[in-house]
Formats: structure tokens, sequence, C-alpha cells
């Protein structure tokens, strides 16, 4: 369904410091880099969804959408609490510990959190 999700950064170097281990963690391999965005993921092939991060093209600071989150799929409800404790030990915001929510399904478990920028992530 999409190729990619690009969330807005202020600090590129702080992001990438973020971004990097949380990544690897998912099985993201680094993939393009320049001086204003970072990307993960296979970009080429559509077959997977790729995450980029960056500077806005218009260069005006890099705002929060209000209802936008960037949800990354986990193999496991474990590996769904190590995704959450690392993003905390990163710099980032609790949204929402790991639990399970069954108002969006059965079997539905997630964590929620913020990046340095304020971006919302889910870990699912």
């Amino acid at each position: 369904m999409f190729s990619y999700i690009m969330l807005g950064t202020n600090d590129l170097t702080a992001a990438v410091a973020f971004y990097d281990p949380i990544m690897e963690m998912l099985g993201y391999p680094k993939a393009g880099r320049s001086d204003d965005g970072a990307a993960w993921g296979d970009l080429r092939s559509n077959r997977t969804t790729g995450f980029c991060i960056g500077r806005p093209f218009n260069r005006e600071a890099a705002t929060v959408g209000n209802g936008v989150m960037a949800a990354f799929s986990a193999s496991s409800p474990e590996m769904i609490q190590q995704l959450y404790a690392l993003a905390l030990s990163l710099g980032g915001t609790n949204e929402g510990e790991p639990d399970y929510r069954p108002q969006y399904g059965e079997g539905f478990y997630a964590a929620y959190v913020r990046d340095l920028d304020g971006n919302k992530l889910a870990f699912v």
C-alpha cells in the first residue's frame, strides 16, 4: 500500500542516532543518507515500506501533525516491549505503555512513543 513514510526533523543528527538502533531492531537496513535526510528499508522494490526522516523540503521548521502516527510491525509482544524501552532510553517519551488494546481488535498489542521531534510512533 505504501512505498515509504516520511517524518520531519529539526535535528537530523539526533534523529538518526534515535532511529538507527530502532530500525536495526526492526530489521530495516540503512538506505540513503544525505545532509537533509536518512532512510531505512528497500526503497527500490515496492515490496516493503521504507521509512525516512528529514528536513522539510521547503526549509521551514518541521512541525508535528496532530493525529499523525507511524506504526511499525513487530514480531512479538516481547519485541514491542524491547522497542518501547529502547525508544525511551534514546530520549523518546511515553505515549502509551506496552499492553493489549482490545478496542482495536482481539490480540492487538502495542506501545506508543514520541521521537525527539515529537512525532508519534507505534510498535504493534
